[in-house]
Protein backbone atom coordinates (compact mmCIF):
# COMPACT_ATOMS: atom_id res chain seq x y z
CA UNK A 1 0.00 0.00 0.00
CA UNK A 2 0.85 3.52 -0.45
CA UNK A 3 2.33 6.43 1.78
CA UNK A 4 -0.99 7.96 4.08
CA UNK A 5 -0.11 12.02 3.77
CA UNK A 6 -1.57 14.64 4.86
CA UNK A 7 -5.58 15.78 4.42
CA UNK A 8 -6.38 17.35 0.90
CA UNK A 9 -9.94 17.89 -0.59
CA UNK A 10 -10.64 17.49 -4.03
CA UNK A 11 -13.04 20.02 -5.26
CA UNK A 12 -15.34 17.91 -7.00
CA UNK A 13 -16.84 16.12 -4.00
CA UNK A 14 -20.11 18.24 -3.13
CA UNK A 15 -19.62 18.78 0.90
CA UNK A 16 -21.94 19.75 3.14
CA UNK A 17 -21.07 23.32 4.80
CA UNK A 18 -22.16 21.54 8.30
CA UNK A 19 -19.95 18.50 8.18
CA UNK A 20 -16.78 20.72 6.86
CA UNK A 21 -17.42 22.63 9.87
CA UNK A 22 -17.33 19.37 12.28
CA UNK A 23 -14.42 18.54 10.78
CA UNK A 24 -12.48 21.89 11.15
CA UNK A 25 -13.05 21.44 14.99
CA UNK A 26 -11.57 18.43 15.13
CA UNK A 27 -8.70 19.17 13.76
CA UNK A 28 -8.24 22.36 15.83
CA UNK A 29 -9.41 20.75 19.69
CA UNK A 30 -6.93 18.30 20.57
CA UNK A 31 -8.13 14.86 22.41
CA UNK A 32 -6.29 14.80 26.04
CA UNK A 33 -6.60 11.30 28.46
CA UNK A 34 -9.02 11.81 30.68
CA UNK A 35 -8.98 11.13 34.71
CA UNK A 36 -11.87 9.12 35.56
CA UNK A 37 -14.13 12.13 37.03
CA UNK A 38 -13.88 13.94 33.55
CA UNK A 39 -15.59 11.40 31.72
CA UNK A 40 -17.04 12.67 28.59
CA UNK A 41 -20.60 13.79 29.18
CA UNK A 42 -22.28 14.14 25.74
CA UNK A 43 -25.31 12.87 25.12
CA UNK A 44 -25.30 12.86 21.60
CA UNK A 45 -22.49 13.37 18.80
CA UNK A 46 -23.09 13.31 14.97
CA UNK A 47 -20.97 11.56 12.54
CA UNK A 48 -17.40 12.64 11.96
CA UNK A 49 -16.97 11.00 8.44
CA UNK A 50 -18.82 8.50 6.43
CA UNK A 51 -15.40 6.72 4.78
CA UNK A 52 -12.14 6.77 3.74
CA UNK A 53 -10.98 7.06 -0.13
CA UNK A 54 -7.81 6.56 -1.73
CA UNK A 55 -6.70 8.72 -4.87
CA UNK A 56 -5.33 7.45 -7.86
CA UNK A 57 -2.04 8.34 -6.46
CA UNK A 58 -2.46 6.63 -3.54
CA UNK A 59 -3.02 9.10 -1.11
CA UNK A 60 -5.49 8.65 1.70
CA UNK A 61 -8.84 11.44 2.16
CA UNK A 62 -11.66 11.29 4.79
CA UNK A 63 -15.39 11.26 3.21
CA UNK A 64 -17.14 13.79 4.93
CA UNK A 65 -20.60 13.05 5.93
CA UNK A 66 -23.58 14.02 2.79
CA UNK A 67 -20.67 13.59 0.30
CA UNK A 68 -22.38 11.90 -3.08
CA UNK A 69 -19.60 9.75 -4.10
CA UNK A 70 -19.44 5.79 -5.16
CA UNK A 71 -16.43 3.95 -5.02
CA UNK A 72 -14.94 1.90 -7.77
CA UNK A 73 -15.79 -2.05 -6.85
CA UNK A 74 -13.72 -3.85 -4.65
CA UNK A 75 -11.82 -0.80 -3.52
CA UNK A 76 -11.69 2.43 -1.47
CA UNK A 77 -10.52 4.64 -4.99
CA UNK A 78 -14.28 6.95 -6.15
CA UNK A 79 -15.37 6.29 -8.97
CA UNK A 80 -14.53 9.21 -11.79
CA UNK A 81 -16.93 11.90 -12.67
CA UNK A 82 -18.54 11.75 -15.81
CA UNK A 83 -16.48 14.56 -17.16
CA UNK A 84 -12.84 12.69 -16.12
CA UNK A 85 -10.68 12.23 -18.67
CA UNK A 86 -9.48 8.90 -20.13
CA UNK A 87 -5.94 8.69 -18.22
CA UNK A 88 -7.64 9.74 -14.90
CA UNK A 89 -10.36 7.08 -15.35
CA UNK A 90 -7.17 4.73 -16.13
CA UNK A 91 -5.42 6.01 -12.83
CA UNK A 92 -8.67 5.48 -10.63
CA UNK A 93 -9.06 1.97 -12.43
CA UNK A 94 -4.67 0.83 -11.41
CA UNK A 95 -5.23 1.96 -7.74
CA UNK A 96 -8.75 -0.08 -7.45
CA UNK A 97 -6.93 -2.73 -8.95
CA UNK A 98 -4.45 -2.59 -6.01
CA UNK A 99 -6.87 -3.38 -3.24
CA UNK A 100 -8.75 -5.72 -5.49
CA UNK A 101 -5.59 -7.69 -5.95
CA UNK A 102 -4.88 -7.94 -2.47
CA UNK A 103 -8.29 -8.62 -1.23
CA UNK A 104 -8.44 -11.71 -3.71
CA UNK A 105 -5.14 -13.02 -2.44
CA UNK A 106 -6.58 -12.94 0.96
CA UNK A 107 -10.14 -14.61 2.12
CA UNK A 108 -12.73 -12.58 3.24
CA UNK A 109 -14.46 -14.47 6.56
CA UNK A 110 -18.21 -15.24 6.46
CA UNK A 111 -17.88 -15.35 2.62
CA UNK A 112 -21.49 -16.67 1.34
CA UNK A 113 -23.16 -15.58 4.43
CA UNK A 114 -25.56 -12.63 4.90
CA UNK A 115 -22.27 -10.92 6.51
CA UNK A 116 -20.18 -10.89 3.44
CA UNK A 117 -20.76 -7.32 2.42
CA UNK A 118 -19.77 -6.24 5.62
CA UNK A 119 -16.40 -8.62 5.68
CA UNK A 120 -15.39 -7.15 2.69
CA UNK A 121 -15.83 -3.60 3.25
CA UNK A 122 -14.18 -3.71 6.61
CA UNK A 123 -10.99 -5.66 4.97
CA UNK A 124 -11.02 -2.74 2.78
CA UNK A 125 -10.81 0.12 5.04
CA UNK A 126 -8.55 -1.55 6.98
CA UNK A 127 -6.05 -1.66 4.05
CA UNK A 128 -7.08 2.17 3.05
CA UNK A 129 -5.59 2.76 6.53
CA UNK A 130 -2.47 0.75 6.89
CA UNK A 131 0.71 1.85 4.72
CA UNK A 132 3.91 -0.42 3.81
CA UNK A 133 5.70 0.43 6.58
CA UNK A 134 2.74 -1.77 8.65
CA UNK A 135 1.31 1.75 10.51
CA UNK A 136 -2.54 0.87 11.30
CA UNK A 137 -4.08 3.97 11.80
CA UNK A 138 -7.16 3.83 13.86
CA UNK A 139 -9.31 6.02 11.67
CA UNK A 140 -8.32 8.47 9.53
CA UNK A 141 -10.43 11.85 10.80
CA UNK A 142 -7.58 14.19 12.62
CA UNK A 143 -7.50 12.41 16.16
CA UNK A 144 -8.02 8.75 15.19
CA UNK A 145 -4.54 9.28 12.06
CA UNK A 146 -2.25 7.29 14.49
CA UNK A 147 -0.81 4.07 15.16
CA UNK A 148 -2.41 2.59 18.68
CA UNK A 149 -0.52 -0.47 19.96
CA UNK A 150 -3.75 -2.08 20.98
CA UNK A 151 -5.65 -1.59 17.89
CA UNK A 152 -2.92 -2.33 15.81
CA UNK A 153 -2.61 -5.26 17.37
CA UNK A 154 -6.04 -7.06 16.68
CA UNK A 155 -6.19 -5.47 13.51
CA UNK A 156 -2.76 -7.73 12.87
CA UNK A 157 -4.84 -11.02 13.93
CA UNK A 158 -7.60 -9.99 11.57
CA UNK A 159 -5.20 -9.88 9.05
CA UNK A 160 -3.59 -12.84 10.11
CA UNK A 161 -6.85 -14.69 9.81
CA UNK A 162 -8.20 -13.19 6.67
CA UNK A 163 -5.00 -14.65 4.99
CA UNK A 164 -2.53 -11.56 4.34
CA UNK A 165 -0.02 -12.82 7.05
CA UNK A 166 3.15 -10.88 5.47
CA UNK A 167 0.62 -7.61 6.51
CA UNK A 168 0.22 -9.44 9.63
CA UNK A 169 3.67 -9.21 10.62
CA UNK A 170 4.50 -5.87 9.08
CA UNK A 171 2.49 -4.18 11.80
CA UNK A 172 4.11 -5.69 14.06
CA UNK A 173 7.01 -4.71 12.98
CA UNK A 174 6.31 -1.32 12.76
CA UNK A 175 5.67 -2.00 16.61
CA UNK A 176 8.93 -3.59 17.18
CA UNK A 177 10.78 -0.34 15.93
CA UNK A 178 8.82 2.36 18.03
CA UNK A 179 8.48 0.05 21.51
CA UNK A 180 10.78 1.37 23.93
CA UNK A 181 13.77 -0.94 24.77
CA UNK A 182 12.35 -1.48 28.02
CA UNK A 183 9.49 -3.19 25.95
CA UNK A 184 6.84 -0.26 27.05
CA UNK A 185 4.61 1.12 24.40
CA UNK A 186 3.39 4.52 24.37
CA UNK A 187 -0.22 5.19 24.30
CA UNK A 188 -0.16 6.17 20.39
CA UNK A 189 2.13 7.20 17.32
CA UNK A 190 2.57 9.12 14.45
CA UNK A 191 2.39 6.72 11.34
CA UNK A 192 5.73 7.80 10.38
CA UNK A 193 7.08 5.91 13.57
CA UNK A 194 9.11 9.37 14.52
CA UNK A 195 7.32 8.91 18.20
CA UNK A 196 3.95 9.63 19.72
CA UNK A 197 2.32 12.86 19.03
CA UNK A 198 1.54 13.90 22.60
CA UNK A 199 2.24 13.50 26.11
CA UNK A 200 -0.11 10.45 27.31
CA UNK A 201 2.56 8.43 28.27
CA UNK A 202 2.53 4.04 28.35
CA UNK A 203 0.26 2.42 28.19
CA UNK A 204 1.21 -1.24 29.94
CA UNK A 205 -1.94 -3.21 28.20
CA UNK A 206 -0.29 -2.49 24.81
CA UNK A 207 2.98 -4.86 25.67
CA UNK A 208 0.33 -7.69 26.33
CA UNK A 209 -1.67 -7.16 23.40
CA UNK A 210 1.44 -7.00 21.01
CA UNK A 211 2.14 -10.48 22.43
CA UNK A 212 -1.13 -11.59 22.17
CA UNK A 213 -1.49 -10.88 18.95
CA UNK A 214 1.83 -12.66 17.88
CA UNK A 215 0.88 -15.82 19.29
CA UNK A 216 -2.87 -15.68 17.67
CA UNK A 217 -0.83 -14.93 14.34
CA UNK A 218 1.39 -18.11 14.20
CA UNK A 219 -1.28 -20.39 14.98
CA UNK A 220 -2.52 -19.46 11.59
CA UNK A 221 1.01 -20.01 10.44
CA UNK A 222 1.48 -23.64 9.60
CA UNK A 223 4.55 -23.63 7.91
CA UNK A 224 7.76 -24.07 10.08
CA UNK A 225 10.19 -22.22 7.69
CA UNK A 226 7.55 -19.23 7.97
CA UNK A 227 7.14 -19.20 11.73
CA UNK A 228 10.65 -19.34 12.45
CA UNK A 229 11.44 -16.07 9.81
CA UNK A 230 8.40 -14.62 11.61
CA UNK A 231 9.95 -15.38 15.00
CA UNK A 232 13.59 -14.42 13.65
CA UNK A 233 12.13 -11.08 12.34
CA UNK A 234 10.56 -10.63 15.56
CA UNK A 235 12.86 -11.26 18.20
CA UNK A 236 13.65 -8.09 19.51
CA UNK A 237 9.74 -7.23 20.02
CA UNK A 238 9.40 -10.79 21.81
CA UNK A 239 12.50 -10.28 23.56
CA UNK A 240 11.58 -6.84 24.93
CA UNK A 241 7.92 -7.56 25.29
CA UNK A 242 8.85 -10.86 27.54
CA UNK A 243 11.25 -9.18 29.96
CA UNK A 244 8.24 -6.68 30.43
CA UNK A 245 5.66 -8.66 30.95
CA UNK A 246 7.84 -10.47 33.94
CA UNK A 247 8.32 -7.43 35.42
CA UNK A 248 4.99 -5.99 35.50
CA UNK A 249 4.68 -8.99 37.49
CA UNK A 250 7.55 -9.09 40.02
CA UNK A 251 5.42 -7.85 42.47
CA UNK A 252 4.79 -8.37 46.23
CA UNK A 253 0.47 -9.10 45.15
CA UNK A 254 1.83 -10.52 41.47
CA UNK A 255 -0.48 -8.15 39.83
CA UNK A 256 1.00 -5.40 37.86
CA UNK A 257 0.71 -1.56 38.72
CA UNK A 258 -1.83 1.29 37.78
CA UNK A 259 -1.76 2.06 34.11
CA UNK A 260 -4.14 3.88 31.66
CA UNK A 261 -6.10 1.10 29.42
CA UNK A 262 -8.79 1.37 26.83
CA UNK A 263 -10.52 3.30 28.12
CA UNK A 264 -8.04 5.94 27.94
CA UNK A 265 -7.68 7.72 31.32
CA UNK A 266 -5.86 8.42 34.08
CA UNK A 267 -5.47 5.95 36.50
CA UNK A 268 -4.30 5.81 39.93
CA UNK A 269 -6.22 1.98 40.81
CA UNK A 270 -5.49 -1.30 38.65
CA UNK A 271 -8.18 -1.91 36.24
CA UNK A 272 -9.12 -5.39 35.05
CA UNK A 273 -8.44 -3.92 31.44
CA UNK A 274 -4.45 -3.83 32.21
CA UNK A 275 -4.40 -6.83 34.11
CA UNK A 276 -5.80 -9.39 31.92
CA UNK A 277 -4.01 -8.43 28.99
CA UNK A 278 -0.64 -8.30 30.56
CA UNK A 279 -1.97 -11.86 31.63
CA UNK A 280 -2.98 -12.41 27.75
CA UNK A 281 0.27 -11.52 26.69
CA UNK A 282 2.29 -14.10 29.34
CA UNK A 283 0.52 -16.94 28.15
CA UNK A 284 1.64 -15.90 24.07
CA UNK A 285 5.25 -15.13 24.99
CA UNK A 286 5.31 -18.60 27.08
CA UNK A 287 4.13 -20.07 23.71
CA UNK A 288 6.09 -18.26 22.04
CA UNK A 289 9.61 -18.81 23.80
CA UNK A 290 8.62 -22.42 24.36
CA UNK A 291 8.75 -22.69 20.42
CA UNK A 292 12.15 -21.53 19.96
CA UNK A 293 13.40 -23.79 23.56
CA UNK A 294 14.09 -20.07 25.38
CA UNK A 295 14.58 -20.98 29.34
CA UNK A 296 12.29 -18.10 29.91
CA UNK A 297 9.42 -20.19 28.95
CA UNK A 298 8.49 -21.57 32.28
CA UNK A 299 8.93 -18.30 34.08
CA UNK A 300 6.43 -17.12 31.85
CA UNK A 301 4.04 -20.00 32.60
CA UNK A 302 5.17 -19.68 36.17
CA UNK A 303 4.24 -15.44 36.74
CA UNK A 304 0.83 -16.16 34.14
CA UNK A 305 -0.17 -18.75 36.55
CA UNK A 306 0.59 -16.43 39.59
CA UNK A 307 -1.12 -13.89 37.82
CA UNK A 308 -4.14 -15.64 36.81
CA UNK A 309 -4.86 -16.54 40.86
CA UNK A 310 -4.24 -12.88 41.93
CA UNK A 311 -7.19 -11.69 39.20
CA UNK A 312 -9.29 -14.12 40.76
CA UNK A 313 -8.21 -13.30 44.26
CA UNK A 314 -8.66 -9.67 44.00
CA UNK A 315 -11.20 -8.99 41.11
CA UNK A 316 -12.94 -12.07 41.30
CA UNK A 317 -14.68 -11.91 44.63
CA UNK A 318 -16.73 -8.56 43.59
CA UNK A 319 -17.81 -10.05 39.98
CA UNK A 320 -14.90 -9.16 38.33
CA UNK A 321 -15.38 -5.17 38.06
CA UNK A 322 -13.29 -2.58 36.77
CA UNK A 323 -11.38 -1.82 40.04
CA UNK A 324 -10.56 -4.13 42.90
CA UNK A 325 -13.20 -3.66 45.05
CA UNK A 326 -16.11 -2.18 43.14
CA UNK A 327 -18.58 -4.44 41.32
CA UNK A 328 -19.10 -1.82 38.46
CA UNK A 329 -17.65 -4.11 35.43
CA UNK A 330 -16.48 -3.16 32.30
CA UNK A 331 -15.98 -4.34 28.66
CA UNK A 332 -12.46 -5.97 29.90
CA UNK A 333 -14.15 -8.72 31.63
CA UNK A 334 -14.60 -10.17 27.73
CA UNK A 335 -10.52 -10.19 28.23
CA UNK A 336 -11.21 -13.01 30.79
CA UNK A 337 -12.39 -15.62 27.93
CA UNK A 338 -10.74 -17.53 25.32
CA UNK A 339 -9.26 -16.02 22.66
CA UNK A 340 -7.51 -14.25 24.96
CA UNK A 341 -7.02 -16.87 28.07
CA UNK A 342 -6.72 -20.52 27.49
CA UNK A 343 -9.09 -21.35 29.73
CA UNK A 344 -11.92 -18.94 31.62
CA UNK A 345 -10.91 -17.62 34.66
CA UNK A 346 -13.09 -19.07 37.92
CA UNK A 347 -16.75 -17.33 37.23
CA UNK A 348 -15.89 -15.08 34.58
CA UNK A 349 -18.62 -16.20 31.95
CA UNK A 350 -21.11 -15.45 34.47
CA UNK A 351 -19.14 -12.15 35.23
CA UNK A 352 -19.24 -11.12 31.49
CA UNK A 353 -22.95 -12.61 30.86
CA UNK A 354 -23.99 -10.36 33.47
CA UNK A 355 -22.09 -7.25 32.41
CA UNK A 356 -24.04 -6.91 29.36
CA UNK A 357 -27.23 -5.43 30.70
CA UNK A 358 -25.13 -2.39 32.77
CA UNK A 359 -23.82 -1.69 29.66
CA UNK A 360 -26.86 -1.57 26.73
CA UNK A 361 -27.47 1.55 25.34
CA UNK A 362 -30.77 2.75 23.79
CA UNK A 363 -29.69 2.32 19.87
CA UNK A 364 -28.71 -0.88 20.50
CA UNK A 365 -25.06 -1.69 21.03
CA UNK A 366 -22.76 -1.43 24.31
CA UNK A 367 -21.03 1.11 26.19
CA UNK A 368 -17.45 0.51 27.54
CA UNK A 369 -17.85 -0.09 31.21
CA UNK A 370 -21.39 -0.13 33.89
CA UNK A 371 -20.04 3.06 34.82
CA UNK A 372 -19.36 4.81 31.94
CA UNK A 373 -20.47 8.51 32.40
CA UNK A 374 -22.23 9.02 28.63
CA UNK A 375 -25.72 7.36 28.79
CA UNK A 376 -26.82 7.19 25.30
CA UNK A 377 -23.92 6.38 22.34
CA UNK A 378 -23.66 2.87 21.53
CA UNK A 379 -19.72 2.06 21.16
CA UNK A 380 -18.71 -0.15 18.32
CA UNK A 381 -15.32 -1.39 19.67
CA UNK A 382 -17.07 -2.70 23.02
CA UNK A 383 -20.39 -4.65 20.95
CA UNK A 384 -17.96 -5.81 17.96
CA UNK A 385 -15.62 -7.45 21.55
CA UNK A 386 -18.30 -9.06 22.80
CA UNK A 387 -19.18 -10.17 19.78
CA UNK A 388 -16.02 -11.64 19.69
CA UNK A 389 -15.94 -13.40 22.63
CA UNK A 390 -19.69 -14.48 21.99
CA UNK A 391 -18.87 -16.74 18.79
CA UNK A 392 -15.49 -17.58 20.77
CA UNK A 393 -17.55 -18.88 23.87
CA UNK A 394 -20.48 -21.00 22.60
CA UNK A 395 -22.91 -18.08 22.03
CA UNK A 396 -23.25 -17.88 18.35
CA UNK A 397 -26.73 -16.91 18.19
CA UNK A 398 -25.71 -13.76 20.54
CA UNK A 399 -22.36 -13.09 17.84
CA UNK A 400 -24.69 -13.35 15.21
CA UNK A 401 -27.26 -10.64 16.87
CA UNK A 402 -24.59 -8.10 17.28
CA UNK A 403 -23.02 -8.50 13.90
CA UNK A 404 -26.44 -8.12 12.58
CA UNK A 405 -26.81 -4.91 14.06
CA UNK A 406 -23.61 -3.79 12.93
CA UNK A 407 -24.36 -4.50 9.83
CA UNK A 408 -27.67 -2.14 10.11
CA UNK A 409 -25.62 0.79 11.14
CA UNK A 410 -22.65 1.11 9.07
CA UNK A 411 -22.23 4.61 6.88
CA UNK A 412 -24.05 4.95 3.40
CA UNK A 413 -20.51 4.08 2.61
CA UNK A 414 -19.86 0.77 3.93
CA UNK A 415 -17.82 1.78 6.88
CA UNK A 416 -17.93 0.65 10.71
CA UNK A 417 -18.43 3.91 12.31
CA UNK A 418 -16.98 4.13 16.26
CA UNK A 419 -20.22 5.07 17.77
CA UNK A 420 -23.98 4.74 17.33
CA UNK A 421 -26.66 7.43 18.52
CA UNK A 422 -29.70 6.61 20.47
CA UNK A 423 -31.71 7.21 17.36
CA UNK A 424 -29.95 4.29 15.18
CA UNK A 425 -27.34 6.57 13.32
CA UNK A 426 -23.69 6.33 12.84
CA UNK A 427 -21.55 8.93 14.67
CA UNK A 428 -18.04 9.70 15.07
CA UNK A 429 -15.62 8.16 13.17
CA UNK A 430 -15.67 5.99 10.60
CA UNK A 431 -14.19 3.75 9.61
CA UNK A 432 -12.89 2.64 12.61
CA UNK A 433 -10.35 -0.14 12.32
CA UNK A 434 -10.55 -1.63 15.44
CA UNK A 435 -14.24 -2.41 14.90
CA UNK A 436 -13.30 -3.91 11.74
CA UNK A 437 -10.94 -6.26 13.35
CA UNK A 438 -12.83 -7.91 15.75
CA UNK A 439 -15.95 -8.11 13.36
CA UNK A 440 -13.45 -9.93 10.75
CA UNK A 441 -11.88 -11.91 13.61
CA UNK A 442 -15.89 -12.87 15.14
CA UNK A 443 -16.43 -14.03 11.82
CA UNK A 444 -13.60 -16.10 11.35
CA UNK A 445 -14.32 -18.03 14.49
CA UNK A 446 -17.89 -18.11 13.35
CA UNK A 447 -16.99 -19.87 10.21
CA UNK A 448 -14.56 -22.01 11.74
CA UNK A 449 -16.81 -23.50 13.91
CA UNK A 450 -19.63 -24.17 11.03
CA UNK A 451 -21.37 -21.42 13.21
CA UNK A 452 -22.44 -18.44 10.42
CA UNK A 453 -25.93 -18.62 8.85
CA UNK A 454 -26.41 -18.87 4.81
CA UNK A 455 -27.09 -15.80 2.97
CA UNK A 456 -30.61 -15.26 2.78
Amino acid sequence: MDSLPSLTMRRRHLLFLSAAVVALVLTLVGVSLLAPGERERVDDVGPYAWGVQVHPDGQRQVILPGAEVDYLPGSRVLAPDAGASATEVADAEAQADIARDWLAAGHVPGAGTEFEDMARQALLDIHALTNDEGAALAGYNQNWRYVWPRDASFIAVALGVSGHTDDAVQILAFLQDVQHPDGTFEARYLPDGSGPPDSRGIQIDGTGWVMWALGQILTQVPDEAQREQILTDLDTLVDRSGGQLLEQVDTADGLPPPSADYWEHRESQLTLGTAAPVLAGLHGVAGIWAETSDPRAAEAQEAAGVLHAAIEAEFGPDGYGRYIGEGERDAATAFLLPPFQPEPLTDAPGAWQDSIAGMQRPGGGLAPGEGWAEQSLSWTPQTTLYTYAAAHNGQPELAHDWLRWVDAHRTPLGAIPEKVSPDGDPAAVAPLAWSAAMVLLALDELETNGELPSAP
